[in-house]
Formats: structure tokens, sequence, C-alpha cells
């Protein structure tokens, strides 16, 4: 592992909180305001046509991107996207209302444990007279298998899936994608791995051990434990970096040192 050089990035414990891989769970809940002007500061309008659904920046970007490359402009809808804490809790109350507990408990999250809050999610569904709001329609053929294929180009994941029940705690949503960024998308469908498995995978890759080398070594990836306080984070030089938080104990650093060849940033 060749490392030219090496400078530090100071991050604060808040910070673990934050950024593109963060694993929000029922063990890992959000840790910060949803309704505060700093996180609405970090979302943006999906487009003027769809009843103000918001993402995270760079998630509303990259899923424009992806609907344009499977030309669903027309076809595919974002159903939902940013809530608030209190829309959360509403969305939650109301489904144990009309639907109970089971239901509920399967596929809608708890207020503070909805990636939702997060922005980086967006359920999506078949351009309909009447879509489900809950569990929208987003079948396994045509323009919808397109955008599924196509979703970890583009650093989107299919984020519960049955066959990770078990570790994500809630039931199969073909309908709901969690942007990541790329290549922790690529990697994580080629390695059949969901968030939590992923983010383990991940720690077996720290800064003073082998790191995670992706697409012919221009990507480099690993990890590094947050500490109490302050964390120190040395980062490799690159052409540029990114550093998120896991919501757990820890932050993953991404160098690219080639921009990537496709079009997906």
């Amino acid at each position: 592992m060749k490392q030219l050089h090496v400078s530090t990035i100071s991050l604060n414990s808040e910070n673990l909180h934050h950024g593109h891989l963060i694993l929000v769970n029922r063990q890992y809940p959000i840790r910060w305001q949803t309704d505060d002007s700093i996180v609405l500061n970090r979302m943006r309008l999906i487009d003027g046509t769809h009843n103000n659904i918001m993402l995270e920046n760079m998630a509303a970007k990259m899923l424009a991107k992806l609907l344009k490359a499977c030309n669903a402009q027309q076809t595919i809808v974002p159903v939902s996207g940013f809530r608030s804490k209190t829309e959360q809790k509403d969305i939650y109350d109301q489904s144990l209302l009309e639907n109970g507990q089971v239901f509920t408990s399967k596929f809608v999250a708890r207020p503070t444990e909805s990636e939702h809050q997060t922005g980086l999610a967006i359920d999506v569904g078949e351009k309909k007279e009447e879509i489900d709001f809950i569990c929208p329609s987003f079948p396994d053929h045509g323009v919808c298998q397109l955008f599924r294929q196509r979703a970890s180009q583009y650093g989107f994941i299919k984020r519960y899936d049955k066959d990770k029940e078990q570790l994500t705690g809630i039931s199969d949503e073909p309908w709901h994608f969690r942007y990541v960024g790329y290549p922790h998308a690529v990697l994580m469908e080629k390695l059949q791995l969901c968030l939590e498995e992923y983010i383990e995978c991940v720690k077996n890759y720290e800064f003073h051990q082998e790191h995670l080398l992706v697409d012919e070594e221009s990507i480099e990836i690993y990890y590094v434990k947050a500490t109490d306080t302050v964390t120190h984070i040395p980062v490799v030089a690159g052409e540029r970096y990114e550093i998120s938080g896991n919501n757990v104990d820890g932050f993953i650093i991404t160098v690219f040192h080639q921009e990537a060849r496709n079009e997906r940033g």
C-alpha cells in the first residue's frame, strides 16, 4: 500500500452521525435533529413537479441522472423523499391506525429510525392514477427493472431485501432506494451486502492495514475508529476524498486517485 503523502483531518463526535454512509435503523437511530435549518440547507427539490419532494443535494442530483439514463422521467415517479421527524411520526401513527401493528412494524420505521429523515432515501413507483404511499408498485420488469439494474452505478442501493430482513428489521421493499454513493453501491451489489453488512465489512480495512482498492486501484477505501471527542483522520493523497461517519463507531474514507470513468458525480 503506497502512501506518498498523508494529511490529517480532525472531526468532532457530531460528524460521526453525518455522511452518505450513515447507518440508520432500530439499533442506530438518528442522532441529530432533522427539522432545523442546517439539515434543510442540505436538501433540494427533486424537480418542480412532484409535490415538493426533497432529497439531499447529491442524492437528488444522481436520482435525476439515473432516471434520465433509464428514460424513465415520465414512467417512474418519486413517491416519498425527505421527511422531518414530525412527518415520520404522523406517517407511523396513521399506519398504526389504518394497517395495524404487524404491517406497520414491517414497512414503516419509527421516528428517528427512518432513513427518510436523512434525505438519502427515496421511494419510487410506477406512474399510475392511484399510488400507494406506503407500498407503491415497483415491479421486477420493464423500466422499473432497468432502474433497479442501473441504480448502483449512480450510487443507489435497493435498501431492504427479503433475504436480509433479519439484519435490516424491515420487510422486502422493492420501491425503497438509498443513496450511499459510488463506488460503495456497486461494491454492495457485487458482494451482495446490505448496508448493515457493508459497515462491518469496511471495518476490516483500517488505515494501518490493507485498504479496499476498487476500479483498478483508482479508488481507495478505509476505516478509522472514532474517539470520544475529536478524531484525527489520516487522509491519503489523491485527486479528491470523501469522509462519512457510519453512525455507529467510526468514519469511512474514500480516496479517488483518478476520477471514475463515468458520469457519476
